[in-house]
Parts: structure tokens; C-alpha cells; sequence
């Protein structure tokens, strides 16, 4: 029998020193500086030359950098005239600290990773566009109340973890069908979002001006604070969720829907104290909460992409996640170029004009070592197209093996224009393509993994329908996005009670 070194002063003093090593490498590791490398504490690490150290790394064996997507079209793009200017922003970029951290970002794709094996669901949602002149430290927590009341339906119906994603700081720019907008006569620039050009129809407003993406910049890194606070702070402490409940959604049917289920949560934790459980965990008292994008604006996402020290990878370090859209997923196109080296979790817009095949070489082009986590697959087609186009494409991709997040974005192909001019979505027939996609799944057995809304917290009248009443005639009342419509509080809480309702369904459990 091996006898045990004595536990003397000096073994003392050894291990606190390896402990607080090891803390200082872990806590290092999690740290972006400025200079494109993950800051090391180590001496051996600061004594390396950053220069070199970009060099060892500048490209893969494939010639990915993150100046690639250069060489190849970049669609979408806003045209400046002044190369000086665009070149003083993208330095001043070069130059700023990270919003989100490579901690995070692993922490973001483990998650996804369990939903693509069907052990999770996601939940992503926010503005159609960001905008300046709409930000306020209320605005940003009236869209995380709503994501938290979803969340906790969805979780408490579904008895499975859901992973929140906030379309939140970041998502200015929009794509567009035509480069200039025409009214009386008049071309200028189409309104490409606040991080590119303004919304007013002046030559002034409509110039592409890159000084704006420095602006977009430091909103973001306002909205992740406020964002982190809200989540580790004590806002998201599961016993204060009565507290989550809109004002204006505190009389309507889903907020009587939401009191009730809070007050069976509220009976759930009273059990688990009285048995001994802490609820004054972390687990209990705090959120894992994430943001995304629609990687658009390239010269932003390239000056805010780091490099890991430790691994050699590379992170678009502007969000958590990035998607690229429809009108930019060209195989031989810039965005899908950038993102096939991004270490980020990623997403793909689809509809109906893909093809299996074609899905299949996106996958591969996007997420070529079929890391589960890596990709999700964002459908939005409308419910007849999807009960026709989606079985191929889950079909395509189970024969391939390929390890994907299946996530409905059930408003994008829902989009009309009222005879008053108001764009508009209609809730039933966003329903329509939820359901249509949950039937899909289940008769291909595979995983509906998530959702991705445009909603607010806000009480907007921009979509028709669902408990709200909202209709043709009243969408003027507070018709306030200056992009698409989104739902408002009360109905995206109608949708989180149907999600749960199906994916109860699902598990044989009873009726909510």
C-alpha cells in the first residue's frame, strides 16, 4: 500500500499556485484582445511575436482567410463611393474589443449540438432590423421578456432544454430586391438598414456611408450589456416569473394561459425546496442567452473575426451565431465563402427553389467535417410548399448522414401586401407552416429543432390575427417597424403555447 506524501506548508503553497494557474489559463482562454489572437497570460505566450503568431494561422490547408470571400461575388454588398472612408472604419474595427467571446460561442454549439440529436429545442427571435432610433435600454428588455416567456412555455410543455437565441446586436442590414428605390420620378439607394444608409428618401440619408457600421458597433455592445445583465443579474431568476408577463399582455387570454402555468412552475419549485433542492443555484437564478445574426454587411463581420491562440481557429466575434440568407447562399458566392472558416455555430435560409442536391452541397461546403451543432437548417417556404419540398430535402439529408438543426422560420414566406399598402403577416397561416412542419417531421422521423421568429415585446400592430384581433383596418395604429412585420407580445406567446402544445404531443405527455 502506497503511503501518501505529507500534506505540509509547501504542498500548500505548490497546489494554490497550480490552482490559480490553471484559473488564470482557463479564464485567459475565454478573453479576445485586439490584435486578432485570444490573449495567453503565459510568459512564454507574450513573449511571441503577434505578427508571426497571424501568420502561422492566415490561412488553411483549403486557402481560407478571412479576406477570402474577396475573391469570390459578393451579393448584396452596399457600394461606397469613398475608399477612404471605408477603409478608416474597417481599421477602426480592426481596433475594437470583441462582442461576444469564444467561451460563449462553444458554449452556443455544444447546445446545438444536443438538438441536432434530438435532446433540445432552439428558439430565436427578435427585430426584423435593428435601429437607431429605436433603441432603448426597454426596447432590448421588452424583447427578452417575450423570449423568456416562450422559453419557459416551450421548456415546461416540452420537458426539454430550449436554447435562446436573440436576434439582437447585430441585426441591421437587409437584404434587398433592387439596388435604388424610385418614388415620383426620383432613384436614390434602397434603405439597406441603419448600419449602412438611413431610412428617410434624401440623398443625404440614402448614401452609403461605412461610419455607420462603427456605430452599429458600439449599439451592439450596449445591447450585449444590457443583455447579460438581464441574464445573470437576477432579471432571469426563474422565481420571478410573474414578473415576465407584458403589461399589455397581462389581460389577454395567453397572458390568463401564461399566469396559470407560471403558478404551476411556481408549485414545482415550492416541491423541489421542500426536499432540499437550492434553487438559489445558478441554474435556477440565471440564462444561458445568445445572439445572431444574418451575416450580411462582410467587411464588418472580416474586422470583427479573432483568431484562438490555443487552437488556430477563427471567430466572427460580432455574435454567437451568424445565418446567411436566401438571396446569398450561392455555393460559389463571398458569404458562404467567409463563413465555411468562422468557427461559429451557422445557419442557412431555404426555400422552395432548393434543391436536395444542392441543400446537400451547401452542408458540405459550409460544414465539412459534419460537426453536429455546426449548421442549422432554417426552412421558410410557406405550409403547401413545405408539406411538398421539405421530405426531400430531410430525406436527401438522412441518406447522406449529414447532422443538421432543423429550425422553421415560419413568417418570412407568409408576407403580403394589404390593399392599404401595409406589408403584413397573418397568423393563421403562420400557424399553418408551424404545424406543417412539425407533420413533416413526424412522418419522417427526424427532429423539428427550433423556431425563428420576428416578434417584439412591443405592443406593435403589424401582423393580422391570432388573439390580438389584429386586422387590415387597424394595422395602422401602431404599425412601427421600419422593415417587415413583426408578431407582437400576446401573439408570439399564442405560438409558444402551440409549439408546446405539439411537441407535448410528440412525447405522449398530456395536454397543458
Amino acid at each position: 500500500m502506497n503511503t501518501p506524501l505529507p500534506f505540509n506548508t509547501a504542498n500548500r503553497k505548490v497546489q494554490r499556485l497550480v490552482a490559480f494557474l490553471t484559473f488564470i489559463i482557463i479564464q485567459s482562454s475565454l478573453i479576445l484582445d485586439n490584435s486578432h489572437a485570444f490573449v495567453t497570460l503565459s510568459p512564454m505566450s507574450q513573449s511571441i511575436n503577434t505578427k508571426y503568431a497571424r501568420s502561422m494561422y492566415a490561412f488553411d490547408e483549403k486557402g481560407w482567410s478571412p479576406s477570402s470571400w474577396k475573391n469570390a461575388v459578393a451579393k448584396q454588398m452596399p457600394a461606397y463611393e469613398n475608399e477612404e472612408e471605408l477603409e478608416e472604419a474597417i481599421q477602426t474595427l480592426n481596433g475594437v474589443a470583441p462582442l461576444v467571446f469564444a467561451g460563449e460561442v462553444r458554449s452556443l454549439h455544444e447546445k446545438l449540438a444536443r438538438v441536432s440529436q434530438g435532446q433540445g429545442f432552439v428558439l430565436m427571435g427578435g427585430d426584423c432590423a435593428e435601429s437607431f432610433k429605436e433603441f432603448h435600454v426597454n426596447h432590448v428588455r421588452d424583447n427578452f421578456r417575450v423570449i423568456m416567456q416562450m422559453a419557459l412555455v416551450m421548456t415546461f410543455g416540452s420537458a426539454m432544454p430550449v436554447v435562446k437565441i436573440g436576434r439582437m446586436a447585430g441585426q441591421f442590414a437587409k437584404p434587398r430586391s433592387e439596388p435604388n428605390e424610385v418614388i415620383d420620378g426620383v432613384s436614390l439607394p434602397s434603405y439597406r438598414g441603419d448600419n449602412v444608409n438611413q431610412e428617410e428618401f434624401t440623398p443625404e440619408a440614402r448614401r452609403n456611408n461605412p461610419f455607420l457600421m462603427v456605430k452599429a458597433y458600439h449599439q451592439s455592445a450596449q445591447t450585449l450589456n444590457i443583455l447579460r445583465a438581464f441574464s445573470t443579474g437576477g432579471f432571469a431568476d426563474i422565481s420571478r416569473l410573474h414578473a415576465w408577463n407584458l403589461d399589455f399582455v397581462e389581460n389577454t387570454e395567453e397572458g390568463s394561459r401564461y399566469r396559470r402555468l407560471a403558478a404551476k412552475v411556481d408549485e414545482s419549485l415550492r416541491f423541489m425546496k421542500a426536499i432540499g433542492v437550492d434553487t438559489s443555484k445558478p441554474e435556477f437564478t440565471s440564462v444561458d442567452f445568445y445572439t445572431a445574426h444574418e451575416c450580411l454587411l462582410l467587411p464588418y463581420e472580416q474586422a470583427l473575426t479573432r483568431q484562438d491562440s490555443t487552437t488556430g481557429k477563427w471567430y466572427d466575434c460580432s455574435s454567437h451565431m451568424l445565418w446567411v440568407g436566401e438571396r446569398t447562399r450561392d455555393l460559389d458566392g463571398a458569404h458562404l465563402e467567409f463563413t465555411r472558416g468562422i468557427g461559429n455555430p451557422l445557419g442557412v435560409k431555404i426555400s422552395d427553389k432548393c434543391t436536395p442536391e444542392e441543400l446537400i452541397r451547401i452542408i458540405e461546403t459550409m460544414n465539412p467535417q459534419n460537426i453536429p451543432g455546426k449548421l442549422s437548417i432554417i426552412v421558410r417556404m410557406g405550409a403547401e410548399k413545405l408539406r411538398k419540398n421539405l421530405p426531400g430535402l430531410i430525406r436527401a439529408v438522412q441518406r447522406e448522414g449529414k447532422a443538421v438543426v432543423w429550425i422553421s422560420d415560419p413568417v418570412h414566406g407568409n408576407t403580403r401586401k394589404t390593399e392599404n399598402g401595409f406589408k403584413t403577416r397573418d397568423f393563421d397561416n403562420i400557424r399553418s407552416e408551424l404545424r406543417a412542419f412539425f407533420d413533416v417531421h413526424d412522418e419522417m422521423g427526424s427532429h423539428p429543432g427550433g423556431v425563428h421568429l420576428e416578434l417584439t415585446g412591443e405592443d406593435v400592430t403589424e401582423c393580422t390575427g391570432g388573439v390580438s384581433a389584429v386586422t387590415d383596418d387597424t394595422l395602422r395604429h401602431r404599425y412601427n417597424t421600419a422593415c417587415d412585420p413583426r408578431l407582437n407580445g400576446s401573439q408570439a406567446l399564442e405560438l409558444a403555447f402551440l409549439i408546446a402544445e405539439r411537441m407535448r404531443l410528440r412525447t405522449g405527455l398530456p395536454p397543458l
